[in-house]
């Protein structure tokens, strides 16, 4: 059991569990400023154009079941919207993490005076045969 709870402690206490921690709790509160920016800011200038204030109030009767297509519509457009935002920040951290360019490697060195005269040589005694 001790042996366990100390791969366990090791597990967690890894960089990529702590880093994974950390995303989870900020992409949750990052999803409720995607939400309030798109229920707030977005859906009202839409509802301009569609005369709805939000999709999810669309709907269609038929017979006695309701099938609400507004919230599938409403569904789809807040993830695109959220897959954008992603894009965006993602690029953006990416484009951070480029700050300096990478540098070419270095020339090699010039051959010696030795290796020098050892290539005219072999170039001689090639030209002999």
């Amino acid at each position: 059991m001790k042996k366990f709870l100390e791969e366990f402690k090791s597990f967690a206490m890894r960089g990529n569990v702590m880093d994974l921690a950390v995303g989870v709790i900020v992409g949750g509160a990052f999803g409720s400023i995607t939400t309030s920016l798109i229920d707030d800011i977005i859906m009202p200038v839409v509802g301009i154009f569609v005369s709805e204030s939000s999709f999810a109030d669309l709907s269609l009767e038929v017979g006695g079941a309701v099938i609400t297509y507004g919230n599938f519509i409403q569904a789809v457009l807040n993830f695109l919207i959220m897959a954008f935002v992603v894009f965006c920040m993602v690029k953006a951290i990416n484009k951070l993490h480029r700050t300096e360019p990478e540098a070419a490697p270095p020339p090699p060195p010039a051959p010696s005076k030795e290796e020098q005269l050892l290539t005219e040589i072999r170039d001689l005694l090639k030209e002999k045969k």
